[in-house]
């Protein structure tokens, strides 16, 4: 049996991955702070119904305070998706929490992982953040990433620290860029999920800019199929790869699909740009598709639908 471990295990994507984990019947360990960032009764409903699988074990802690070697002992697999995140926040008096949880604790996870023999692959969840305002789209790997958020800086950090510890120690990391990932479970601070809800209790939406911003959109399940690649394709050790949607797509266009799926009108307030936010975002998946047979199936209406499903189950 594999014995898996996964870092943010109640969050958005973690406990999408735990659930697919186990149903494959793998052991799981689960981590996860519970911290205050978002409502953590969210995070604990996350994950409720995965405490009937006698595979998972689930620790609640900091993972600056965890015994690494006493829990990486015969783990196979560590998906590190434990991270502060949001761009917004990261300015300002909140950075120290983001140097904490994105890079602190990284590199004792890491240092932790150089001495655990049987270890076969640390999957790190990076972000599209690092590119910042790229100067070319569709964007890959090779391009100089340049951050416009201090939220971008502390996980390029903790991305090249992956990075040290693979080419120093042999530490088999694999990193993935994220490309905003949405659907079911999606954190309240995320666009979506904030749309959606504000559309269900028939408030206006706050559009940050002017509407016209770009992004490349990345449907849950997609992303965890990227995960699970990364930790089989033994080609993927020490590489990182931009994880996309498929296609780029005007924040004015979402809008619109999103009232044809809710069936009326959206009521919108543009306010002030938001410092950090990347003008527009658009994965090169090439690298991904070549290397971990990577493939986007779920179309942007297709999970927009299911998010919003989502949305009205949680709130009504």
């Amino acid at each position: 049996m594999i014995k898996t471990i996964v870092t943010g295990a109640a969050g958005f994507i973690g406990s999408h991955l735990v659930e697919t984990l186990l149903k494959q019947g793998q052991e799981v360990i689960g981590i996860d702070e519970f911290n205050d960032y978002y409502d953590p009764a969210l995070k604990y409903k996350n994950i409720a119904h995965l405490q009937n699988y006698p595979g998972f074990n689930l620790i609640t802690g900091d993972i600056q305070f965890l015994d690494w070697h006493i829990l990486l002992k015969d783990v196979d697999v560590v998906f590190h998706q434990a991270a502060q995140a949001g761009v917004r926040a990261s300015w300002g008096r909140g950075f120290c929490a983001y140097t904490e949880r994105n890079i602190n604790a990284t590199q004792i996870l890491l240092e932790a992982a150089k001495d655990a023999k049987h270890l076969k692959r640390l999957v790190f969840a990076s972000t599209s953040s690092v590119y910042g305002d790229a100067e070319t789209l569709p964007t890959h790997e090779k391009i100089c990433p340049q951050p416009v958020s201090p939220y971008g800086i502390t996980k390029l950090a903790a991305e090249q620290l992956c990075g040290l510890y693979y080419k120093n120690f042999g530490v088999p990391f694999v990193a993935l860029r994220y490309f905003t990932v949405y659907g079911p479970k999606q954190r309240p601070d995320m666009a979506f999920h904030k749309f959606f809800k504000a559309i269900l209790q028939d408030e206006t939406i706050p559009i940050y800019g002017d509407g016209q911003q770009t992004r490349d959109f990345t449907f849950v399940s997609d992303a965890i199929a990227a995960n699970l690649a990364a930790a089989t394709v033994p080609q993927a050790v020490g590489e990182i790869f931009n994880i996309g949607g498929g296609s780029r797509v005007v924040l004015a266009e979402i809008l619109d699909t999103m009232a044809e799926i809710i069936g009326k009108p959206i009521k919108k307030n543009y306010i002030e740009k938001a410092m950090g936010d990347a003008r527009h975002t658009a994965a090169d998946v090439s690298k991904a598709q070549k290397i971990l047979g990577y493939q986007p199936r779920v179309s942007l209406r297709d999970g927009l639908t299911q998010e919003w499903q989502w949305i009205k189950s949680l709130y009504t």
